[in-house]
């Protein structure tokens, strides 16, 4: 085991202050939230975490996607305390402020297309609904298209398009109706056993012969949501075309509703995750990083399909909080002077040759997938069978929290690697050698079982 200059673990984990933590949101908290394991934040920086009984753990996880710039980044904290003393809120709902039309003014250029309008909420499960109400609105349809694998939101309309896992729909059905989901193309698992690129995108003939041609009135349908690399799936890119042969669908009428919540401000090396893939949507959903961790979301859309709102049909009280406003332009400004989406992309292909390595080595490792600093890596019990390793994933990232690395799961088997789009390599070589540590060690272990 190599020595650590950046992670810091000393004694049981949870530590005496942390466990006594976790006993008191027992009692309070609703049971609803599964965490991962029992990590009490005391304070964090840049991509370094401390709990409260002075453990430091490296940040693989940023807050699942959101902490873009890091933790407390000076220009974040400034931007929020320069807000803060000036006033807090004022519902945009019924006024107005000039920190919302900049910020407005800086995002529209990194948007692909041309006129756009945004609507502001909170999270990015409120961009969704958002993104629902407006396009069946427009269209006067009421169909939506989204796929097996996604994750929108577990509001009940976001909801109604999620579908990773049956946990999150328990207990809320019925959800909203005339949802039709269908196949992703997740390649390494492909429904059909088919080998890409020899299938020739059977999906797309498929979706076309067994839905649009036997039970989905494609005239009816508003919308099609997509994730361009699916987040709770597993953090599974489409390929290459896919989303371009898709397009079929526009001569119908269909709009194209591209959920960037994850993928987006920089993550993947490109402001948005769909850049990669050639297409233009109708509308686009950014939450997360967009604030380095305060609440605000961005629905965005071509202006003639927002023009169709009226007022009074869609609001928020606390959308577009004015510190979160200003948190949301210092971090641009930092994602454009400090070149943010340039060390996604060099940190990203680093982590990535990495975890391909890893491939070669451990019989657990099935597949290494993603962008910059959006990858994942599907943990099996061994590579012929592809059975997934859950057991074992879950063994990793406990390992990894154990040796002072913040790793967690996408979906039931796949190791998610997100850190923040500034982290130095430095601190994510450490990073990554724990989680090869933990990989080696699961490794052995199936290997002995």
């Amino acid at each position: 085991m190599k020595s650590r200059k950046f992670a810091k673990v000393e004694g049981r984990l949870p530590g005496a202050k942390a466990s006594a933590v976790v006993r008191r949101s027992a009692k309070d908290i609703a049971p609803s939230f599964a965490r991962f394991y029992p990590l009490v934040v005391e304070s964090a920086h840049g991509a370094l975490v401390k709990d409260v009984d002075g453990n430091q753990f490296i940040d693989f996880a940023a807050g699942i996607a959101v902490l873009s710039t890091g933790s407390t980044h000076p220009k974040v904290v400034q931007a929020i305390k320069s807000q803060a003393e000036k006033f807090i809120h004022f519902s945009y709902t019924d006024f107005y402020y000039d920190n919302l039309i900049k910020l407005s003014e800086k995002l529209f250029p990194l948007i692909p297309g041309g006129r756009k309008m945004v609507y502001y909420g909170n999270s990015g499960a409120e961009a969704i609904e958002a993104a629902m109400k407006l396009t069946r609105n427009h269209t006067r349809r009421t169909t939506f298209l989204a796929h097996s694998g996604a994750f929108h939101g577990r509001t009940m309309g976001a909801l109604s398009l999620t579908a990773s896992k049956p946990m999150q729909r328990r207990g809320s059905l019925p959800l909203i109706p005339d949802v039709v989901h269908f196949p992703f193309p997740y390649c390494y698992r492909c429904p059909w056993k088919q080998t890409f690129p020899s299938c020739d995108y059977y999906c797309v003939d498929y979706f076309k012969e067994q839905y649009l041609e036997k039970f989905v009135p494609v005239d009816e349908v508003a919308a099609y949501f997509f994730e361009s690399v699916q987040g709770e799936g597993g953090y599974v890119p489409a390929p290459p075309d896919y989303f371009r042969k898709m397009e079929f669908l526009r001569k119908e009428g269909v709009l194209f509703v591209d959920d960037e919540i994850q993928t987006g401000v920089g993550r993947t090396g490109k402001f948005l995750g769909i850049e990669h893939y050639g297409i233009i949507p109708d509308v686009v959903t950014i939450a997360k990083g967009i604030a380095s961790g305060l609440p605000l979301s961005a629905t965005i859309a071509k202006a003639e399909i927002m023009e169709s709102w009226k007022p009074g049909q869609h609001a928020s009280t606390f959308g577009a909080n004015p510190v979160a406003v200003q948190a949301a332009l210092a971090t641009l400004d930092v994602i454009k002077t400090e070149k943010l989406m340039e060390n996604a992309k060099r940190m990203g292909a680093k982590a990535k040759k990495r975890f391909l390595e890893m491939k070669e080595k451990y019989e657990i490792v099935g597949d290494v997938r993603g962008m910059g600093l959006f990858l994942g890596v599907e943990i099996v019990k061994d590579k012929r069978s592809k059975t997934r390793g859950e057991e074992e994933a879950h063994r990793i990232i406990d390992y990894c929290f154990h040796h002072g690395a913040l790793v967690i799961l996408a979906g039931r088997n796949t190791l998610r690697f997100v850190p923040p789009l500034n982290i130095t390599e430095d601190v994510m070589d450490e990073g990554l050698d724990i989680m090869e540590e933990g990989i080696a060690a699961a490794n052995a272990a199936t290997k002995n079982a």
